[in-house]
């Protein structure tokens, strides 16, 4: 069956209005589909998508998923929807296809994909392999659960196109024929345990990420990782390793301060490891598993030195946010669970008060104890998850509450003298305070920015 076949008079049901489920509902509009989508939120809080529907006219129901989602040919669910809602369950009853946004644009791309996946650094290697692709002079196209759903740009890249798509496991759920040309697997450690019941379930389905795969694919694991290293991963594809140890049978790897690449048994020079602009043992990681992906495409490492000198990292992640009064305060809102939080303390080397928390996902908060010893002064426990939080780390470390971001960060400011680091890096999903990990990062780093002016003014009082 075509495409056209597949989209064009069909009617197709989406549940969820956020971004990959509009842009699902756009992309079936422009070829042909007849889309309705459905949000459990109230109409007032979707101002911007409603807009954009009424204008596309695209008919939408708010406030709850109705029955007419069971009238359609197939469903498409956003990632963000859980998989046992009571509309999922009735759809499955009555044998209803329900298919991710990932596998629906997937039906649309031409061009060759790169799937990213993993636990942590997913948004930075994504980032980074797309960089590196731009300037070797690829079509490239950056999307996927980095921000710019895939069913965004799908229709847009051509047979030459390469789209590099940073893939999660909500996103695996649901798929069927997805097929990455590369697929890369960066790292496992417990996350989304609310979701998906239990670690093993969690690793099936970053596993998926390679189920269409056939002999002429390539899945790239990272060998330092433990739970990789003895996965029994079921593939057709040709599996190949990356590494940061000196280890000559990866195709990447690090020795005498270099980060090497092993292309068809001719290892070569790529950089110095201390040349690398973004810091720490995961962005080494980050930078090998984007290296072996690129010379899979022959591109030169004189290319991929140039990006990974200049490389400034990720919004989010380990950013920067200021300095006040002396005092540091970087951004990791993209921490979103607690090994994240883990590689933030591995990379300070200032004593830190750690803004934690938000909505659990299930993973216990005992690893931080480790990480952070020697190295956090003070928690402040926010969101739903902060009595867990005390519950775990409270005889560890002083840990107070706070109602919300902004009392942390004051209270965090207060308590920090000069040459100290306030860190945000919640552990946590956003969502019972805020729309994603992106608004979180922005509302702290408007704080700062307000801390900052704040001081500033006092001190032309004082003068």
């Amino acid at each position: 069956m075509t495409v056209e076949e597949k989209i064009k008079g069909r009617k197709i049901g989406i549940i969820g209005m956020a971004r990959s489920g509009l842009a699902a509902a756009l992309l079936a509009k422009r070829f042909g589909g007849l889309p309705f989508i459905s949000d459990s939120a109230r109409e007032e809080l979707l101002a911007r998508q409603v807009e954009i529907l009424k204008r596309e006219e695209i008919p939408f129901e708010t406030g709850g998923h109705t029955e007419q989602l069971l009238t359609r040919d197939f469903l498409i669910v956003s990632p963000g929807v859980p998989p046992h809602i009571d509309i999922l369950v009735k759809a499955r009853q009555r044998g209803l296809p329900i298919f991710s946004e990932l596998e629906f644009a997937f039906w649309i791309c031409r061009g060759r994909i790169i799937a990213i996946t993993g636990s942590n650094g997913k948004t930075t290697t994504t980032t980074l392999v797309g960089e590196i692709f731009k300037a070797a002079g690829f079509e490239t196209f950056v999307c996927g659960n980095i921000g710019q759903p895939f069913a965004d740009i799908a229709d847009k890249v051509t047979e030459k196109g390469v789209a590099v798509v940073e893939v999660s496991t909500f996103q695996l759920e649901a798929m069927e024929n997805f097929q990455p040309h590369i697929a890369a697997i960066l790292n496992l450690t417990p996350d989304h345990i609310d979701r998906h019941g239990s670690f093993e379930a969690y690793k099936q389905l970053k596993y998926r990420v390679t189920e269409n795969q056939t002999a002429g694919d390539f899945l790239l694991l990272n060998h330092d990782d433990p739970e990789i290293r003895v996965a029994q991963i079921s593939t057709r594809a040709k599996v190949l390793k990356f590494s940061i140890q000196p280890d000559e049978n990866a195709r990447t790897f690090v020795r005498d301060g270099w980060l090497w690449s092993n292309y068809e048994n001719e290892p070569v020079m790529v950089i110095k490891t201390a040349d690398i602009n973004i810091p720490g043992e995961h962005n080494l990681q980050n930078a090998a598993a984007a290296v072996a992906m690129a010379r899979l495409f022959a591109i030169a490492p004189e290319v991929m030195q140039k990006v990974l000198k200049e490389f400034p990292g990720v919004e989010h992640r380990l950013e920067k946010a200021g300095t006040v009064a002396g005092v540091t305060f970087i951004n990791d809102s993209k921490a979103t669970n607690v090994d994240s939080v883990c590689v933030a303390l591995k990379a300070m080397s200032q004593p830190v008060y750690l803004i934690l928390g938000g909505r659990d996902k299930g993973a216990g908060y005992d690893p931080i104890s480790h990480f952070g010893r020697g190295r956090i002064k003070g928690i402040l426990a926010i969101g739903e998850a902060r009595e867990k939080i005390f519950n775990c780390l409270g005889q560890t470390f002083p840990t107070q509450f706070a109602d919300s971001l902004e009392e942390a960060v004051h209270r965090c400011f207060e308590m920090a003298l000069p040459g100290e680091t306030v860190l945000l890096s919640p552990g946590c999903a956003s969502f019972d305070m805020f729309e994603n990990f992106e608004h979180r990062g922005k509302v702290f780093k408007a704080m700062v920015e307000s801390l900052r002016k704040n001081k500033k003014k006092d001190e032309n009082l004082q003068n």
